[in-house]
């Protein structure tokens, strides 16, 4: 088992030094008022770097014969609060490169310490433990605060580094492995994880990777080949992996957050174990797990074999281990989340360092605000709407021994179109009911008689043809017979809004009852002059637009009976 510390025996333990100002109501740190003090982190040891030179990370160098930052200053005077920074950095693993199975968990740690520790040079510590990878335009140039976001997460079965010799594949360049799109909604109240199987037969793209030199080079695409061969193969990086699932799904990722396989151990370790449970009893040969039927605790090695094993569940295939990692996930997510372990800045520290050491991510999001901007979202999300799924897949046909999967087309292309829309899998208040009071407030009062709404379609995002399919609708259908087609929209819009003169506010009520519109869809405004001549309201229709006659409130949620889903908040026992 690897050792989970990452410094020496008589280093001071950084965990001990915490403690609770009243002042703020945070925890920082302290060390004793005659330890020599720094204002400034000391520099790292030089470590491997990716992309160009040996590894991926940028870290200051250190000067020849040092293990340890410089000594730092005394304080000057006793009321002088001591500079947030522990007294001896740890020595660095040795680890030649990463090797990764990957876990949402690394970020939720990072999660929780941004939210606990403030201290902006423990947080730029953290960051230079993240490796970073330029993947050009395949990842968003940047993070929003204000915008649904799409994660990426990837885990390899590259086999390499000191205490993982036992697996993945011998001398692989590592494959995506383990993959689930992390789909986190704009108003924060819900995410989706989306396990996308290593088996699924896709197309992968052609894809831009960057050389060792810096130079680009386009590394051609394949028909008909697993998902784990977009990655590591033909020098294919993360940037590939990501076109690839844009190219499946129809979902862009924004961004992508690789880990290896001792994140699986650091991080139960940190929390001091896992719950997990099985229905049978477990002695898997391959994995050498071993674990009693009902609930068992498990952390490192043992931790890393439950998620690994794939022989001691249902038909002991990938789509099995599948649904254990996704319990087992959200069982740690639980155990991050819990007061014992948000009360501990021990653990906090643990799960910080145990995370940054496993990433490596898209340089947008490398940097310590970025980073801290995400984890501070993230912790926005409540466990019980982060919602489990894998993508639907049946049996490849074109195989006789069944080896592969195929997207089930008769079932995936609702989840896709749920997750591009921003729509959750869990019962959660919708955008209406947590509008503002005057928002909502347009909705309310006197509504005009459908013959008497005067209102100009334009088309904002919708498909091709939609404006005047709504006019059709309109006129033949719902009685808004004093409508017409005014062509497309200046630029594309992701919502579909009613503009309107304050005087026509009784036609925008009732426009809005046809059409299932939101207050926040209603815009106050000016109005336009129709073919008549006479005012009229302005109706774009956006990338949210269903189809004509089609209410733009009809669902809410996404089905909630789809197979397999699960919660990060219940405990399921695998089988």
């Amino acid at each position: 088992m690897d050792a989970q510390g990452h410094g020496r025996a008589n280093d001071v333990d950084p965990a001990d030094q915490w403690v609770l100002n009243p002042a703020t109501g945070e925890y920082e740190l302290r060390l004793a008022p005659a330890a020599p003090q720094s204002p400034v982190p000391g520099p790292r040891r030089a470590a491997p770097v990716r992309n160009g030179a040996p590894g991926g990370r940028t870290t200051a160098p250190v000067a020849p014969g040092r293990d340890v930052p410089p000594p730092r200053r005394r304080r000057d005077a006793p009321g002088e609060p001591l500079p947030g920074r522990r007294g001896r950095r740890p020595v660095k693993k040795k680890s030649n490169a990463k090797k990764a199975l990957l876990w949402t968990g690394g970020t939720m740690a990072f999660v929780l310490v941004a939210g606990a520790t403030t201290g902006w040079f423990y947080l730029k510590h953290l960051e230079g433990n993240v490796g970073t990878t330029d993947v050009g335009d395949a990842a968003a140039s940047s993070f929003s605060k204000d915008e649904a976001f799409n994660i990426l997460v990837i885990g390899t079965d590259k086999r390499t580094g000191e205490g993982n010799e036992g697996y993945g594949d011998k001398g692989s360049v590592g494959h995506a492995d383990t993959n689930i799109l992390l789909h986190v909604a704009k108003d924060r109240s819900n995410a989706t994880a989306l396990s996308i199987p290593r088996d699924l037969i896709v197309d992968i793209p052609d894809c831009q990777t960057k050389q060792e030199d810096g130079t680009d080079s386009v590394v051609a695409g394949q028909d008909g080949v697993r998902f784990n061969r977009s990655l590591g193969e033909r020098g294919r990086d993360a940037g590939c992996t990501m076109r690839t699932v844009e190219a499946a799904t129809g979902i862009k990722p924004d961004h992508f957050v690789m880990a290896d396989f001792n994140a699986v151990k650091t991080l139960t370790s940190a929390v001091d174990g896992v719950e997990v449970c099985v229905e049978k009893a477990v002695d898997d040969k391959q994995s050498k797990l071993k674990l009693p039927a009902g609930e068992s605790k498990v952390e490192g090695e043992r931790a890393l074999a439950f998620v690994r094993t794939r022989h001691a569940f249902g038909n002991s295939g990938d789509l099995d281990r599948i649904k254990v990692q996704q319990q087992f996930l959200g069982s740690l997510m639980r155990k991050m989340t819990s007061g014992d372990t948000l009360t501990s800045p021990a653990k906090l520290l643990k799960l910080a360092e145990a995370a940054t050491e496993a990433l490596t991510v898209d340089k947008a999001i490398g940097s310590v605000g970025t980073l801290k901007d995400i984890a501070l979202e993230l912790k926005k999300v409540p466990t019980k709407n982060i919602s489990f799924m894998t993508v639907p897949v049946k049996d490849n046909p074109a195989e006789t021994v069944k080896a592969t999967v195929v997207v089930d087309e008769a079932q995936a292309p609702a989840i896709f179109d749920a997750i591009k829309n921003d729509v959750s899998f869990t019962e959660v208040k919708t955008e209406q009911k947590k509008e503002k009071a005057e928002i909502a407030a347009r909705l309310k009062g006197t509504r005009s008689a459908a013959s008497d709404v005067r209102v100009s379609i334009l088309n904002g995002g919708a498909p091709a043809g939609s404006a005047q399919q709504q006019l059709a609708y309109l006129q033949t259908e719902a009685g808004v017979t004093k409508s017409d087609n005014a062509g497309n929209a200046e630029a594309p819009l992701a919502k579909t809004t009613l503009e309107y003169d304050p005087g026509q506010a009784d036609q925008a009520r009732r426009l809005a009852d046809i059409m299932g519109l939101s207050g926040s869809a209603l815009k106050p405004g000016k109005s336009v002059t129709n073919a008549q001549g006479l005012p009229a309201m302005t109706l774009t229709l956006g990338k949210d637009f269903k189809g004509a006659g089609v209410k733009l409130n009809a669902a809410t949620t996404a089905p909630v009976n789809v197979a397999g889903k699960s919660t990060a908040d219940k405990v399921q026992c695998a089988s």
